[in-house]
């Protein structure tokens, strides 16, 4: 669905809506590099506040949406949404809102940031799902297995094996896979030059199996291997978009017997544990990663602590 379809035509919404959201989303998307998955987000809980929001003022609503806001409205708005939606849900629309508001007081068009100071339900924590390196070996066989058995034409067997390595080996984002272009690469093939978050550029080592992938792929299939062409692209050598990079992974989730909603991310987990499990540094973690917090890679350790003692408690005797 595109972001610049009238809002009345798919949530009820009018030009007021567009007037406030379309500026932001430009900015979002332009700017700072969100994603389309991010952007339908933010979208949907600006809606739902607008709509709150009408619904409180009752008729005075009209051009009142947004002003005269403060962090108890916005509370009492939290208070209401905890019935709708979950807390992960609510913690996600509360940072799409506090982004909305920011980017307008910069604007100089509302006078502050009414999320600022508002209290949230805790988060209940979380570890991130990733799979095992058996697993991994299991998931990533699966395009060979259908090009030896003659199900899968060696085209698609090797845009999906090049697909999963990167996720994997490099440890990408899905939409900075699928924005992947073939400038992007290092002259050598090893490294490739990611725009992620926040326009911010990082180096990502492919490794050896990653890499060697991408050179077959570039040698024997690609269409088009200009420095703005894709390296990822379908059967009609058109760029490939996030959901058929999902879908395609479900696939091969399916014919390795593990969980169908295992997203592409949950490979991007997988890198970042088995880094750390294997020794690699945590700051180093962070910059392969694109985190701007180490606050944020922290949550891996967790997982390889948890790993650690279950081995203990398996292996030791005393355990």
């Amino acid at each position: 669905m595109s972001d610049t379809a009238e809002p009345e035509k798919e949530d009820g919404l009018d030009s007021l809506f567009r007037e406030w959201w379309e500026p932001f989303a430009a900015y979002l998307a332009l700017e700072r590099r969100y994603s389309a998955y991010t952007l339908r987000n933010y979208r949907q809980a600006l809606a739902d506040f607008v709509a709150w929001r009408r619904q409180a003022l009752g008729e005075g609503a009209s051009g009142r949406e947004f002003t005269g806001l403060t962090t108890r409205v916005m509370r009492d708005f939290v208070i209401e949404a905890q019935r709708r939606y979950g807390r992960r849900t609510l913690h996600n629309h509360a940072s799409g809102l506090r982004a909305f508001f920011k980017y307008w007081q910069r604007q100089g068009r509302v006078e502050k940031n009414p999320l600022i100071g508002l209290a949230l339900p805790k988060l209940e924590k979380r570890l991130p799902q990733f799979l095992t390196e058996a697993q991994m070996r299991l998931l990533l066989d699966g395009p060979r297995r259908l090009l030896e058995n003659g199900t899968e034409a060696p085209f698609v067997a090797w845009r999906d094996q090049m697909v999963m390595e990167l996720l994997y080996g490099a440890g990408l984002r899905v939409s900075e896979l699928v924005g992947l272009n073939y400038g992007s690469l290092e002259a050598d093939g090893t490294v490739a030059r990611v725009l992620g978050k926040g326009k911010k550029e990082r180096l990502c080592p492919l490794g050896k199996v990653a890499a060697g992938v991408v050179a077959k792929w570039r040698r024997e299939f690609a269409h088009d291997t200009a420095a703005e062409a894709p390296v990822v692209v379908d059967v009609r050598h058109r760029r490939m978009t996030p959901r058929a990079v999902q879908l395609l992974l479900k696939r091969y989730l399916a014919l390795a017997g593990l969980p169908g909603d295992l997203s592409p991310h949950k490979l991007r987990h997988s890198y970042a544990t088995h880094l750390l499990n294997a020794g690699a540094d945590l700051r180093l973690v962070q910059e392969l990663l694109g985190h701007a917090s180490l606050n944020t890679t922290q949550v891996y350790t967790h997982v390889t602590v948890a790993r650690l003692r279950e081995i203990y408690d398996k292996a030791h005797p005393r355990a």
